[in-house]
């Protein structure tokens, strides 16, 4: 699968001859200025939360490409209410199928609101199941003990963690998560966007080698193949 990151959260998959994009945050964030939202293609947008650095893009991306939209229910309802068309809500738990797989959305603990102050329902994650690998996006999340069910129920190609620290888990969080999930190679995302959550790349990456584990820190507008386990 090959995954390009676009800063923040915000990332693409390739799977099943489809375009996945995640928490679309690309034109009002600094370290992403030499990506132009415009041209970032997508076949489904997924929203993990409501917060604006997961959001800001996902409007203007989901009317231009007509993909479709994959959040919870209180968020794809404002997007209908704000003329986007094609909506697939979810909840915790609950899983859909796709022609490019399935996908779970499943627990985060985090806060959620709107742009415009109105609630995001609660945050989420996705378990996403394709023919050519299954991975873990977490949204913002702590560490939580429900984790341990992905892993459980399934195996991982790669997992997408934040490591900011602050507003979600560190690396000490996001390397027990990691355990907690059976995954060995981690994309490390929500950090350095912002003052608070700047974070030291060769510290992170050294700590996650001594736990036996790889964390890529990729540049907005670069790429990763990751191969199925």
């Amino acid at each position: 699968m090959k995954l390009r990151y676009y800063g923040h959260s915000c990332f693409s998959v390739e799977a099943g001859g489809k375009t996945l994009l995640f928490d679309p945050f690309i034109s009002d964030n600094e370290l992403a200025r030499g990506i132009d939202p415009a041209l970032v293609p997508a076949d489904y947008v997924l929203i993990s939360h409501g917060h604006f650095d997961h959001i800001a893009d996902a409007e203007v991306i989901a009317r231009r490409t007509g993909a479709g939209v994959v959040a919870n229910y209180e968020i794809t309802t404002w997007l209908g209410g704000r003329g986007i068309g094609h909506l697939l809500p979810m909840n915790h738990g609950g899983s859909r199928r796709f022609e490019f797989g399935r996908v779970k959305l499943v627990t985060a603990v985090h806060s959620s609101t709107l742009p415009d102050g109105s609630s995001g329902g609660n945050p989420g994650g996705f378990v996403v199941e394709t023919g050519e690998g299954t991975f873990y996006y977490s949204g913002d999340t702590a560490l939580t003990l429900d984790m341990r069910l992905v892993g459980e129920g399934f195996r991982l190609s790669f997992a997408v963690l934040p490591i900011g620290d602050v507003f979600t888990m560190g690396v000490e969080d996001a390397i027990k998560a990691a355990g907690f999930i059976g995954c060995t190679q981690v994309l490390g995302v929500h950090y350095d966007t912002f003052p608070p959550i700047q974070v030291d790349h060769a510290e992170a990456c050294a700590r996650f080698r001594a736990a036996g584990l790889e964390l890529y820190l990729l540049a907005p507008g670069q790429t990763h193949d990751f191969a199925p386990v």
